[in-house]
């Protein structure tokens, strides 16, 4: 029997096109070691950017099918295709930070996930894939028996909790059913993340609810809000420290008033918020007002700051691509974290990539949206140490600035919630962010995205764990050790929990 290949592709052209000679290698690169293993294949036509592509191309396929992983695409133009069917399937990346096949095999394998379709996931850093022995090994067991093993030494599903630990996590459990948490939505999950969507038959088991509000109302919003409020917006956030990039190189439309449009429909999303009386925040992001306003980014990264215009002292939890399943732990790591006398800030951000330094495996953590000025300074009354730079116009043809920054040092509690067999489980570790020499820093940000904020973190577990068994390419991150306590409070809300994490 032949094995299929096909290229699973983002909605947008100019990322395929972008990434096409990427993936034409990575495609030769496979077919080489199917050969050398004495397999077959042949070619699904063209990139699937489409959910009809799935469907149309992969639907009629009987054939075990690899997906070829190099660059961002969205879950749907595979799920479509292959839901509801049994051949084998295998979602296979390179290793690259510089177009991030590993996240979109990521949000991929947790979306097929989350609608319970079996596949299994392979990658490498090798420059030839025949020579990588463990990657044919394991290429080799998945073409006899349609699965891949992967060892589970660092997985548990309990973990101690000492009794302040727990009693803490009560209190904030029992908060939460007083008044359960209110997730205001932005528009829905974007771009085919729909591992990232729950709905209030889930999200109301665990102490959360979600209201979805259209994204066209930031335009409606948008028209009220007064130029003397967007001034001293504009003032606040100039003063308490924020680097604007305006007019670089590459960037020449990218100007103040740029950002003060960034700023409107943050005060209109702060209207809506108010309003509605909303906990937190899911924002659908990039889709459906690209071509109208500017990206969000730069009013997520204030929304996750305890010092931003119009505030009260806290952050209000803010999820780029309206992805739920960082939005409820961020929420509950937040709500632990004050309770624990501890700065509340949880960063939102993209696992990108990752290398070895100084015998570490250290993971880049890149997100373009939701990661708060904290992270930046550890000071919650600036925005010090904040850069917005204009969004790489590829993705972004309205121009908009980023909210960006070097993270500091230091403990983190991690943690994701995602579907699973009809449940919601909750993914917890303990780890630490890493400040690396300059001149490696400077290596593996600009071998990303320069624009978006950094985080080299070790998230206490190897390379292959997280990629073997992580159910996301999103990753909550709070400073800080509240780790038992987000075991305890994730068992209270009803959450299944997994433990990942070296033995000691």
């Amino acid at each position: 029997m032949k094995i299929a290949l096909f290229w699973p592709g983002d909605a947008r052209p100019r990322p395929n096109e972008v990434a096409l000679p990427s993936i034409q290698e990575a495609t030769v690169q496979m077919e080489r070691a199917l050969r050398h293993l004495g397999r077959d294949s042949y070619r699904v036509e063209g990139f699937l950017s489409r959910p009809h592509h799935a469907i149309e191309r992969l639907g009629p396929i009987d054939d075990p099918l690899i997906g070829i992983c190099v660059h961002w695409f969205y879950g749907p133009h595979t799920t479509d295709g292959v839901v509801g069917k049994d051949n084998p399937l295998l979602l296979a990346s390179n290793f690259s930070g510089r177009w991030p096949g590993l996240v979109g095999l990521l949000n991929t394998g947790a979306c097929l996930a989350s609608l319970e379709r079996p596949f299994a996931r392979l990658w490498t850093d090798a420059a030839d894939w025949t020579r990588d022995a463990a990657f044919l090994g394991r290429l080799d067991e998945w073409c006899r028996t349609g699965r891949i093993h992967w060892p589970e030494d660092e997985v548990a599903y309990s973990a101690p909790v000492s009794a302040e630990a727990a009693r803490l996590a009560r209190g904030v459990a029992e908060d939460l059913r007083r008044r359960r948490a209110l997730l205001l939505m932005l528009g829905d999950t974007s771009m085919g993340m729909i591992n990232g969507c729950f709905g209030p038959r889930l999200l109301n088991r665990h102490g959360f609810t979600e209201h979805k509000i259209d994204q066209a109302w930031i335009l409606d919003q948008g028209r009220r809000v007064s130029d003397r409020r967007i001034d001293d917006a504009f003032r606040f956030v100039r003063d308490r420290g924020v680097t604007f990039h305006w007019r670089e190189a590459d960037a020449q439309d990218f100007t103040e008033e740029s950002t003060r449009e960034q700023l409107r429909d943050y005060l209109a999303v702060l209207d809506m918020a108010q309003e509605y009386r909303a906990d937190c925040l899911g924002w659908q992001y990039q889709l459906g007002l690209i071509p109208l306003r500017p990206p969000s980014d730069f009013a997520e990264g204030l929304f996750n700051s305890a010092c931003r215009p119009e505030g009260d002292g806290r952050t209000l939890v803010c999820a780029t691509e309206a992805d739920q399943g960082n939005a409820l732990p961020m929420e509950m790591l937040k709500r632990l974290l004050q309770r624990k006398g501890l700065h509340h800030a949880v960063m939102f951000h993209d696992v990108r990539w990752g290398a070895v330094h100084e015998g570490r495996f250290l993971w880049v953590l890149l997100n373009s949206g939701s990661c708060g000025a904290y992270a930046f300074n550890h000071e919650p009354d600036t925005l010090r140490g904040t850069h917005s730079y204009r969004q790489p116009a590829m993705y972004f043809p309205t121009p908009g600035g980023t909210f960006a920054g070097e993270s500091l040092p230091g403990p983190i509690t991690w943690a994701r919630a995602y579907l699973r067999d009809g449940r919601l489980w909750m993914d917890v570790g303990r780890g630490e962010v890493v400040q690396l020499p300059q001149k490696v820093r400077d290596a593996w940000w600009e071998g990303t995205t320069r624009q978006w904020p950094f985080m080299a973190a070790d998230l206490g577990i190897t390379r292959d764990t997280l990629m073997a068994h992580y159910l996301s390419n999103h990753v909550a991150v709070a400073y800080g050790d509240v780790f038992g306590e987000m075991v305890a409070l994730s068992q209270e809300l009803g959450f299944q929990v997994r433990v990942l994490g070296r033995r000691s």
